[in-house]
């Protein structure tokens, strides 16, 4: 089975550095993403470093969250982290641009569910699990519309 991966892109007229600090808060997701309503540093963390962890909380049919490892930290370029253990990486990646930040969300499912992750992901989400690529595609444009007007109008 080959992994399911989706991405979406924007441009925000804000330097690469002040867009990655609203995105490495995990604390402030829930700002801008459907689906994310924040999350909260563990094991005495109180940032984004490689290796740090931290609990993401979503809102979709009464809530839940996941355990989440940072991967990448590089201020004003790339914040990427592994949901679980390993079982879905996400990766934002921030260029700059002539006028600002070029920023590319992107996910992938390194492992599938099986029948009993399929069953919970459509409890939990609402959707078979042939919709949710385009799903989590949609709330990455959201996410990203989103952030791009709080960056532009704080």
């Amino acid at each position: 089975m080959s992994p399911t991966m989706g991405e979406a892109k924007i441009h925000i007229e804000a330097s690469p550095e002040a867009v990655y600090a609203m995105v490495a808060d995990v604390t402030r997701m829930g700002e801008w993403s459907p689906e994310n309503i924040g999350g909260e540093w563990l094991d005495g963390a109180s940032g984004p470093a490689v290796g740090v962890r931290f609990k993401g909380k979503n809102k979709r049919k009464g809530g839940w969250s996941t355990k989440c490892t940072i991967t990448a930290a590089e201020p004003g370029h790339e914040f990427a982290f592994d949901v679980g253990k390993g079982e879905t990486k996400w990766r934002y990646r921030f260029e700059a641009g002539d006028s600002g930040t070029d920023v590319v969300e992107s996910f992938e499912i390194v492992k599938e569910p099986g029948a009993v992750g399929r069953f919970f992901t459509k409890v939990g989400t609402g959707l078979p699990w042939s919709e949710r690529e385009a799903d989590m595609v949609n709330g990455m444009e959201q996410t990203l519309a989103n952030l791009k007007r709080a960056a532009e109008h704080p």
